[in-house]
């Protein structure tokens, strides 16, 4: 079984916990994912299984697009509301307050990771640190946000934010980091992974529907692993090119220069390629050895 899986992640599941519910359904051990979400966090978790795990590195990259709901007058220490309350502030804040904090974040920013991440330093993943009541230093990162807007607030009266962001954004820290730019503080109460690249979580599927799906379900459910590449181009393999490809040869093609996506005659993916000079040559293969 090889393919994409689009899940609409529910609360309290970790991403681990998704992935590990699919490998059962399906049994394979061979499944990925393309960016973890929090528990506390719902929406798009993009799921690779079979030899489209190969292609999880070049999903890694892509932008990500979330629904954030921001609490002022409340910073924690994992900087959402399921963290230890470290202050309060009483202190209400407009939409206008808040409009106007909102233009200092849009753009590349730099941003300090939390302490309740996954991310190593010394060997050691800093959540592990944290839970042990110690804190290191963290070299603050470069991150862009692509766009950040104020829908209104949500059903709880906290504002809504539709952020879009690159790889290695913590939704979370920007909600604490806007915090502190409204003298408040604040905090993330709720995310929603809305988009991940090209992939959107209207499409997804919620883990009841999986799980009533069963195996023969779920494979019906897969799009290629192509689907990772919409923009690229295609180039079809003879035989004699798609046996090259197989033994990881370059093989000679009429492809303009550039990244393509190389297909059998019948047109199963095999192959993303490079073009260069009417040379073909693999980056990744994705059929089954």
């Amino acid at each position: 079984m090889n393919g994409i899986l689009l899940v609409d992640k529910p609360q309290d599941w970790t991403s681990f916990d998704v992935a590990a519910k699919i490998r059962g359904l399906c049994a394979t051990r061979r499944v990925g994912h393309s960016g973890t979400l929090d528990p506390l966090a719902t929406g798009l978790l993009v799921l690779f299984l079979g030899r489209a795990t190969r292609a999880v590195s070049f999903a890694e990259a892509h932008d990500k697009r979330y629904l954030a709901s921001f609490r002022p007058g409340l910073v924690t220490d994992t900087q959402d509301i399921t963290g230890r309350v470290l202050e309060r502030c009483e202190r209400s804040v407009t939409e206008r307050e808040l409009e106007e904090a909102l233009s200092a974040f849009r753009g590349e920013i730099l941003q300090t990771p939390p302490m309740y991440s996954a991310i190593r330093i010394g060997g050691q993943r800093l959540y592990d640190i944290a839970r042990r009541g110690g804190e290191v230093e963290r070299a603050p990162r470069a991150v862009t946000i692509r766009s950040l807007e104020l829908l209104g607030r949500d059903e709880n009266g906290d504002f809504l934010l539709d952020v879009r962001c690159s790889k290695g954004t913590y939704v979370r820290t920007l909600c604490d980091d806007i915090g502190r730019a409204l003298g408040v503080g604040g905090c993330m109460s709720a995310l929603r992974r809305t988009e991940a690249g090209c992939f959107s979580v209207a499409d997804a599927h919620t883990m009841d529907e999986l799980c009533a799906a069963g195996r023969e379900g779920i494979e019906k459910m897969l799009l290629g692993v192509d689907a990772l590449f919409p923009e690229l181009p295609r180039v079809t393999a003879d035989e004699a090119a798609e046996r090259q490809i197989r033994c990881g040869s370059t093989f000679e093609s009429d492809a303009a220069d550039g990244r393509c996506l190389a297909y059998t005659e019948s047109g199963e993916p095999l192959a993303l390629c490079e073009a260069k000079g009417g040379t073909l040559r693999t980056i990744k293969s994705f059929f089954e050895v």
